[in-house]
Parts: structure tokens; sequence; C-alpha cells
């Protein structure tokens, strides 16, 4: 660190909080990063956030967003299922942070659920709060239901669909920011793409599946083809060459944002600096909750949100390494001709035991077919003669 900062670097103050407001889950996907793999420090967490913890970190926003004069904070209500810690909680929590931010700063809310709750008392104080609402959806009932499961066993697609028919509607369809869909190799991609337009959402967000070179994804890294890229095409082309594009999905507009050179606005791909900060149920204060995936006590920073500023945070070597773009890069990618545009992929996805972060992400193959593909894709409609509409 001193010598990063001797060189005339800066971090970049966080903007996004995560809030743990709940550290259990009413469903038993067996996938999740959180429960099923390397960290099971939910064990530990108190089931819900406290007001103490919650007030704590309403302070420690505020102090940031002052010190650094940042004019609005994206705060995302999360858990475990955040609907579990109960309405008043979430009001609390909002009322607070809004309370204490300076007029100058704005204060943003989001809750990412599994939706099984989301019933119209749940969307009606959403709408009143001003909180949007982001829902997992994998595709269609089968694609679903074979891993967000009830903790019996149950799918939960049904209530998931009911749920996104109410935030769906006229009344509630300005909350719905987008559904996230963990990628399942197993499951047709253009069937899973219509389930998903199906519901009219804003936004689609396509997750890798979390995983690393101690502990690899479905399908990697077993040879040098790309399976999830090959996953991916067929929805990119249906996507792109739409008369009217259905939904914005975030992994294709952020590789075409980058090939043209702008800069990246997820962790996913591009070498921006994070400024995401994860407060846990307890108030500890933590990175990116995907690095559970990786080994016990990845995300873990030492710090609380009672005794500790964030920008203690900002100057621990495990935050600046998100924050460094290509200078955190190992030497492969570093050499990469696509390494601006992918970034390394998700800092999770390059985890192996014995060289910790310093490698290519588990999903180096498939992220340099989707980019070319992509890239080929656009020179082609910028060349021809008679350039597409839009």
């Amino acid at each position: 660190m001193p010598a990063l900062l001797a060189a005339g670097w800066q971090p970049t103050p966080f903007r996004e909080f995560v809030l743990k407001i709940h550290s259990r889950c009413d469903l038993a996907c067996d996938y999740c990063y959180m429960y099923e793999m390397a960290d099971q420090g939910w064990r530990h967490q108190p089931a819900r956030m406290s007001r103490e913890v919650v007030g704590a970190a309403a302070a420690r926003i505020a102090e940031h967003a002052a010190a650094h004069r940042l004019d609005a904070v994206h705060v995302i209500l999360h858990g475990g299922e955040p609907l579990l810690a109960g309405r008043e909680t979430i009001r609390y929590a909002v009322r607070a942070i809004r309370g204490s931010v300076q007029p100058g700063t704005e204060a943003r809310f989001s809750v990412q659920t599994n939706a099984v709750r989301l019933d119209a008392a749940w969307l009606r104080l959403f709408d009143e709060l001003g909180i949007r609402v982001g829902v997992s959806l994998d595709g269609d009932a089968a694609s679903h239901d074979r891993h967000r499961r009830r903790p019996g066993g149950r799918g939960s697609h049904a209530e998931v669909s009911a749920a996104l028919g109410r935030l769906a509607s006229a009344q509630f369809q300005h909350l719905f920011s987008g559904l996230l869909c963990t990628i399942d190799l197993r499951n047709d991609p253009l069937a899973t793409f219509q389930a998903l337009l199906s519901y009219q959402p804003a936004a689609v967000d396509f997750l890798l599946p979390h995983g690393n070179w101690s502990a690899p994804p479905p399908g990697r890294p077993a040879d040098t083809s790309a399976p999830y890229a090959s996953w991916l095409i067929p929805i990119f082309d249906q996507w792109y060459q739409a008369p009217r594009l259905p939904t914005r999905v975030r992994l294709f507009e952020e590789i075409m944002h980058l090939l043209l050179g702008g800069a990246s606005h997820t962790e996913a791909v591009g070498l921006s600096p994070v400024a995401m900060l994860v407060i846990e149920t307890d108030g500890s204060i933590e990175g990116g909750d995907a690095l559970k995936s990786a080994y016990p006590g990845a995300p873990a920073t030492g710090l609380h949100v009672i005794r500790d500023s964030f920008d203690r945070a900002l100057l621990l070597p495990s935050v600046a390494a998100r924050q460094i773009g290509a200078r955190a890069l190992c030497a492969t990618c570093r050499v990469c001709p696509v390494h601006r545009v992918c970034g390394g992929g998700h800092y999770a996805h390059r985890y192996a035991a014995g060289t910790g972060f310093a490698n290519p992400s588990v999903y180096c193959e498939d992220l340099l077919a989707l980019i070319n593909h992509i890239r080929q894709v656009m020179e082609s409609d910028i060349t021809r003669p008679t350039a597409r509409r839009p």
C-alpha cells in the first residue's frame, strides 16, 4: 500500500453498500456461495441485523459520503433472504440511512430477493420507500426448480412466478429493476431467455456460477472449450439482432461498452475500481461477498461499523487489489489482447490454493470466446455498407 500511494494511486470511495440485513434463507439453492461453498461464516452470524448495527451502518455511510462529497450512494438490502428481516427492520434501515446522509447526497435503495415472500404488502412498502426490486429467476419451471428449492426439496418457481406477476403489473412495474439468472449449461439458452423475457424485466443479468481453480464450477475447466460462451452467444445474437431490444442484458452491454473504449460498471468484466462494500449482519465490514466461494474468511477485513470508518477499509490490500486494475492481474492476463475488456473476470473466479488470486479466471476461455464473438459482430455491423437500424 505505501508503494501504491507513493506512486500517486488514490483509492476510489465506496458508493455501493450491501447491507446483509438477514443471514438466513427460506430456500436451499444448491449452488449458493453463501451456504454451500467454502466460507460457512453465516453459521456464526445473528439471524437479523440489530437496530444498533443498522444505526452504526447509517452513520458510517453518511460519514463516508460527506468525506468524499458523494452525490449519491446505493444501498442494496441483501441476505440470505432480506424479506425474512421483516417490514419494520427494512423500514427502519431505509429511514435511518436517509436521515443520516447530508442533503446533498441521495440514498438510493434496492432489494435482491428470491421473491417467494414478495406479496402485495411488501410491494406497497417498497413503493412507499422507493426501493427497487431485483428477483432471482433461472428460467422456466424445470430450469429454475433444478437448483432453487425449498429446504424440503419443493421447487419455488410457482411462487416466484406469481410474485413476478404482481411486480410486473402496472401498479408496481416501476419498482422492477430486473432479473438475475445463474447459468446452468443443461438449460436451453434461448428457452431460458424467453422465459425471463415473459416477465418484461427492465434488465437481465446472466451470472456465471461462482467457482474457482480449486473448486471448479460445472463444466470448467475440463478442457480448452468454452461451454459458457457457447451458451451465451445464441442469446447475444438474438438480443443484438432484435428489431427492438427486448431488455437490457448487462454482461453484453458492458462488453460492448468496453470494446468501444468505455469503462465498466460491474466487477464481472473490465478494470474499473470496485467501489462496493458489504456490511454483515453482526456489523462486520467485508469485501465482496462472492469471495466466500474461495476460502473461509476470504472477504473478511477485521473491521466493524461500530468502531471503524469505511476509509480504513479503503487502505486494506484486499480492497486495493480490486481497485488497481491491470496491476492486480497475473502475468498471463496482462499480455492477453483482451485483458482491458475481460479485466481478468470476476476476482473471486481467479482463486487457486497456493497462488491466491494471481491467476486468470477459471472462465478464461469462455470470456475470451464471448468477447471475440461480440467484437466480430460489432465490427461486421460497423463496416457493412448499410448500417443496421437501432
